[in-house]
């Protein structure tokens, strides 16, 4: 092969690279937050709950999966709404951005006014 990089673009990661964890002050910035809505049932029910997702983030920093880990299935669908619409800083290894994963804690609480 003359001219190029083999199976790819120089600086960018290889085809169907796997993730790979982190965790604590690892976890890239994130940029953009949505808060999830509280769930009818649960506000009508007084309900409170920590929820623990795990996102996988692409080279961009964009939630390409998210799944439950654990939390009460009442308030499952709007945490992983929520998740799926943040985005993060790129994660970059030695110059290149890389796909994480890593978890996310949700704390659906009242709040008295």
């Amino acid at each position: 092969m003359v001219g190029g990089v083999l199976g790819g673009v120089l600086g960018e990661p290889l085809p169907n690279e796997q993730p790979f964890f982190v965790s604590g002050k690892n976890v890239p910035k994130l940029v953009k937050q949505v808060k999830p809505e509280y769930p009818q049932e649960a506000y009508a029910a007084r309900m409170q709950a920590v929820v623990i997702v795990e996102a996988i983030t692409d080279i961009y920093g964009r939630v390409s999966r998210a799944r439950i880990i654990s939390g009460h299935p009442v308030f499952y669908e709007e945490a992983l709404i929520a998740v799926r619409k943040w985005l993060y800083e790129p994660y970059i290894v030695n110059g290149i951005p890389r796909p994480i994963y890593f978890t996310v804690t949700i704390t659906f609480g009242l709040t008295s006014n």
